[in-house]
C-alpha cells in the first residue's frame, strides 16, 4: 500500500506544479485536491480554496491532530530559466514551481492521512488541510479556516526541513517607522534634517538587544530592511520612512515587543500587525519524542509559516531543503518524497 501510494502522491505533485496557483488563485489546485479524496472514497468539504478532511472513524472526544500545508505558491522569479509550470524529472529531481515549497510536504502529508484514513481505534483523530494563502498569509488562508475546523490539539505543519522537527519557530513584526524633521529649501542651512537624524537611528537599532535569549531560536532579531525620503534634488524632506523586520523569539510575546520598541526606539513606530507570533512545543511531547526515537533531529527555525494561525502545540515538518524555496528552478528530489512518506507514517505509529 506505501508503495502506491507514495508512487500516486508522486503523480499529484507532478500535476499539482502543472496548475498555476499563485496565492490568492488555488481554485484549480483545489479541485485537484478534491480528485484525490474522491478517487480514495475520502468524505471531504471545501471553504474557499482550502480543502479538509477527518478520518473516518472521528471521535469528537478524542484528541485531533492537524496535518497542514499549502498549494498556493511565491510568483515564479525572473531568474527562472525553466517553464515553471513544466514539470521536468531529470537526476532525480522534480522541477517545477512549488515543488519544494510546499508541494513535496503537501502530497506527503495527503498520503499519510490516506494511509491512516480508515484505520480503527487511532489515540488521535486525523485532520488534514490543503490551504491556500499561505505565502501572504491572505484572508482566506489557515487562519481563516481554523474556526470553522473541529477543535485542534497538536498540529504538523508540513514545510521543507528536510524532514527535521522545527519545535519553535520566530515570529514576526513588521514596522513602519518615521524619523521626523523639517522641510526647506536645500539651499538653506537646516539644523532638523530628518536625514542628517539618520544615521544615529541606525546605529541605534543595530546596537539595540532584548535581554532574554532562547536556546533554540536564540535573540530577537531587529533589521531595517527599506529606507526612503524625498522627492526633490532641492529640498530637503521633512521626513525619513523605514521600515524594519523584526525576528521574535518564544521568549517575549510580539505585544511585549512592540511596547518595548515604540517605548524605546529614537523614531515613531507603527506595527503593521502584531498576529504573527513566535511557537514552541515542549521537547517532552509524545510527537518530539517519536520524531528524536526514529533519529530525527530537532532545531528552532528562523522563517514563518502557517504555525502563527495556530494556538496548539505544533511542530513544523517535512521534505526538502528550506534554501531552496522561492529559488529560480525550484526542484525537489523524489526520493525525499518517498522518504517522507516512510518518516511521517513512524512517525505516527508511534503515537497512534
Amino acid at each position: 500500500m506505501k508503495k502506491e501510494l507514495t508512487e500516486r502522491a508522486i503523480v499529484l505533485l507532478k500535476d499539482l506544479i502543472g496548475i498555476q496557483s499563485f496565492s490568492g488563485e488555488e481554485d484549480k489546485t483545489a479541485n485537484r485536491i478534491e480528485k484525490w479524496f474522491i478517487e480514495n472514497e475520502i468524505i471531504f468539504n471545501r471553504s474557499k480554496n482550502n480543502v479538509w478532511a477527518l478520518n473516518r472513524f472521528y471521535d469528537p472526544n478524542k484528541p485531533t491532530l492537524l496535518l497542514n500545508s499549502h498549494h498556493d505558491t511565491v510568483q515564479p522569479n525572473t531568474a527562472y530559466t525553466r517553464d515553471p509550470f513544466k514539470v521536468d524529472i531529470e537526476n532525480g529531481k522534480i522541477y517545477g514551481l512549488g515543488t519544494n515549497d510546499a508541494g513535496g510536504a503537501l502530497v506527503s502529508l495527503i498520503a499519510l492521512f490516506t494511509f491512516y484514513y480508515k484505520q480503527k481505534n487511532l489515540k488521535y483523530n486525523l485532520l488534514i488541510a490543503a490551504s491556500g494563502e499561505e505565502e501572504t498569509a491572505g484572508i482566506n488562508s489557515l487562519r481563516a479556516l481554523i474556526p470553522k475546523l473541529p477543535s485542534v490539539d497538536l498540529a504538523i505543519i508540513g514545510e521543507p526541513t528536510e524532514m527535521n522537527l522545527a519545535v519553535a519557530e520566530k515570529g514576526l513584526i513588521v514596522f513602519d517607522g518615521v524619523i521626523n524633521g523639517t522641510a526647506t529649501h536645500a539651499a538653506h542651512y537646516n539644523n532638523d534634517s530628518a536625514i542628517m537624524k539618520l544615521p544615529k537611528v541606525l546605529e541605534w537599532f543595530e546596537n539595540y538587544s532584548f535581554k532574554k535569549k532562547s536556546d533554540l531560536l536564540g535573540p530577537v532579531k531587529i533589521t531595517i530592511t527599506q529606507i526612503s525620503s524625498g522627492k526633490e534634488h532641492n529640498v530637503i524632506p521633512a521626513k525619513v520612512n523605514l521600515v524594519i523586520d523584526v525576528r521574535v523569539n518564544d521568549k517575549y510575546t510580539n505585544e511585549e515587543i512592540s511596547k518595548i520598541l515604540i517605548k524605546e526606539a529614537p523614531c515613531k513606530l507603527i506595527p503593521r500587525s502584531l498576529r504573527l507570533g513566535s511557537s514552541s512545543i515542549d521537547i517532552k511531547h509524545e510527537l518530539v519524542q517519536s520524531g528524536i526515537n526514529i533519529n530525527r533531529i530537532t532545531y528552532g527555525s528562523p522563517t514563518l509559516s502557517d504555525q502563527t494561525a495556530l494556538s496548539c502545540p505544533s511542530i513544523k515538518m517535512g521534505p526538502g531543503l528550506s534554501t531552496r524555496s522561492h529559488t529560480a528552478n525550484e526542484y525537489i528530489y523524489v526520493n525525499e518524497i518517498v522518504e517522507a512518506i516512510e518518516i511521517y507514517i513512524q512517525l505516527l505509529k508511534n503515537i497512534l
